[in-house]
């Protein structure tokens, strides 16, 4: 793809990710995003902890040291939006689902960039299987996409170990 190609599908890639961001219906990762990734582990705990970790949004930065300054706005309910920074990018986000003890799920915006980040939970064998996707759209993950695919999945590799840790207290 030459230059003038690239950018024109950046643009349009942007456009299309303004329009979705802007939708409110986003609920699903977007399987043809540029950035995807979906990671499993099982904890040693009841799904009402393992929710409770991870939906206490503002407490994230004393157990996820990746994540620095998370500030939940409002009530934990669907178009809340709290803002963090992870990896040196401020990001700001929007919950879309919040089922307590099953779903939990944001949209986020940073630097050109659009996410859907999902998580589901699920009791299983006296403990609970967590599963995450996330994907990324965005004319930066156009450029860089095999970078961001890997930084992606290490550190949805690191949260799930930390909410594990965190969870299994």
């Amino acid at each position: 793809m030459n230059t003038k190609n690239m950018i024109m599908t950046a643009n349009l890639l942007m456009l299309g990710t303004l329009a979705h961001a802007q939708s409110g219906m986003a609920r699903s990762v977007n399987e043809h995003a540029s950035v995807k990734c979906s990671r499993s582990i099982w904890i040693a705990a009841a799904p009402d902890r393992v929710w409770s970790v991870l939906t206490r949004i503002d407490d994230w930065a004393r157990w996820q040291p990746d994540i620095k300054n998370p500030k939940l706005t409002g009530p934990l309910k669907p178009q809340s939006t709290f803002t963090w920074k992870t990896g040196g990018a401020k990001i700001h986000s929007t919950l879309h689902t919040v089922e307590t003890g099953r779903a939990f799920g944001w949209t986020g915006k940073t630097m050109g960039m659009f996410a859907i980040h999902n998580w589901r939970l699920a009791a299983e064998n006296g403990g609970t299987r967590v599963t995450v996707d996330e994907s990324m759209e965005g004319w930066l993950t156009v450029l860089f996409r095999k970078s961001f695919n890997k930084n992606l999945e290490a550190g949805m590799v690191r949260w799930l170990a930390y909410l594990k840790e965190e969870s299994e207290k």
